[in-house]
């Protein structure tokens, strides 16, 4: 026996085992051993089989991984398998033991990225709920007869063209304002967000549109970018989303005014008031037509009617009364005339009459003529005209009036006032 060969046990004591139950210890280990789990990677070997079950495996650069999805497990799932498809599966290891090969037992697929990023976005999407960020409440009403619209998209996308096409189609007569930006990859959602904040700036549009076509959830994955998602809460222009198609919802849809299913439909959205207004339009002018053409005609029977009177009536007798009529009507007219007249001069000449008896003018000269005789009385009163009479104030030292010579005393000092000036005097 070679020295690195393993020394071979006996039989009886049971060291020895089948190939069965070696391969059943090893389904017990991994099946033990090994809890479910995801599983990431490429898909091929595709096969599908008239039971229901679908074969696959899963490898990577460095490994390959058997796969089976029994039939009812397969029913349940939404992502289509196909051969080169990046995958997420989620399954436990099992042990197939007629050829001694493990698998993985899928339970749930889903598209490796769009996983992640429905993760990422569902996250997104609570957190800005939460905040209010999508409540109605928020929300503005969306003109009717928009004049400009400001289109945020892609100027180059197919979006941009079935959305003139249609405005054109439908004969929308607004103006459309293309806004460039990109729709997809790194910096479009900055992008878009600087148009939204530029249209805000220019402040001359009644609608925005922010969209493009259908894409991947990679594809579409900028409109769910937080900074776009806010800038289009907080716009103050009402903004429609349409984006990518029906079944396409992106958190811009919940964060705008009102979601459109596609770019086409946001179209059909703002032309159809337009639409159904020159329906309305065209309506009355049929109806205005047939209303006039029904007057006109009955207007034309009148005439008719009359014309075929007057050829019974002869119009001389019937002018010779309007003259009389007309004469009669004059005469009574001069005279309502002459009497309102009349009574209006009348009138007048009271008015005067009491006016002129209520003039102040009589009264302001007598009061003027006795304020004048008042003033002539004050003024004889004053001191100054009775010292131009020859009369004179004297004073003492003090400049007090004395009014008796009692109390003077020999050489007191006084002043005598006259109109033209003082001297100064002692008593002896």
């Amino acid at each position: 026996m070679a020295r690195n060969e393993p020394e071979l046990p006996p039989d009886d004591a049971g060291r020895i085992r089948s190939v069965t139950e070696f391969t059943r210890e090893v389904k017990e280990l991994l099946e033990g051993g090994l809890r479910p789990g995801w599983v990431r990677g490429e898909v091929s070997n595709l096969r599908a089989q008239a039971s229901g079950h679908v074969y696959f495996s899963l490898k990577d650069a460095g490994a390959q991984l058997s796969c089976v999805l029994f039939r009812g497990d397969a029913a349940r799932q939404t992502v289509v398998l196909k051969d080169g498809g990046q995958v997420l599966a989620y399954g436990g290891i099992s042990v197939y033991e007629t050829r001694g090969q493990y698998q993985l037992i899928v339970r749930a697929v889903i598209e490796h990225g769009a996983g992640r990023l429905q993760q990422e976005l569902e996250k997104l999407k609570q957190r800005l709920a939460a905040e209010g960020l999508f409540d109605t409440a928020r929300k503005q009403p969306v003109p009717l007869l928009p004049r400009t619209v400001g289109f945020i998209t892609s100027p180059t996308g197919a979006a941009v063209q079935d959305f003139i096409r249609i405005l054109t189609r439908r004969g929308w007569t607004g103006r459309l304002v293309v806004l460039p930006a990109k729709v997809q990859g790194e910096g479009a959602a900055a992008e878009m967000a600087a148009m939204l904040h530029e249209a805000e700036e220019l402040g001359i549009f009644d609608l925005l549109v922010i969209g493009r076509g259908g894409g991947s959830i990679e594809d579409l994955w900028a409109f769910n970018e937080e900074p776009l998602v806010r800038a289009v809460a907080a716009c103050p222009i009402p903004i429609i989303s349409a984006v990518g198609h029906e079944i396409d919802y992106t958190l811009c849809d919940f964060a705008a005014d009102v979601r459109a299913e596609t770019p086409s439909g946001a179209a059909e959205l703002i032309s159809s008031h337009y639409v159904a207004c020159v329906e309305r339009v065209s309506q009355a002018g049929t109806s205005l037509v047939a209303t006039l053409e029904g007057a006109v005609a009955r207007a034309r029977e009148k005439l008719d009617h009359a014309r075929s009177r007057l050829r019974l009536l002869t119009p001389v007798a019937a002018i010779e009364q309007s003259y009389l009529r007309l004469d009669d009507f004059g005469n009574r007219l001069n005279s309502a005339l002459r009497a309102a007249t009349q009574g209006h001069r009348e009138s007048l000449a009271v008015v005067r009459s009491r006016l002129a008896g209520a003039s102040p003018e009589k009264r302001v000269q007598q009061e003027s003529h006795r304020l004048l005789a008042l003033w002539k009385r004050l003024e004889s009163a004053s001191p100054a005209s009775v010292l131009k009479r020859g009369y004179a104030i004297v004073r003492d030292a003090d400049g007090r009036p004395v009014a008796r010579a009692k109390g003077l005393k020999p050489g007191q000092p006084l002043v005598n006032e006259f109109h033209d000036g003082s001297v100064r005097v002692r008593t002896e």
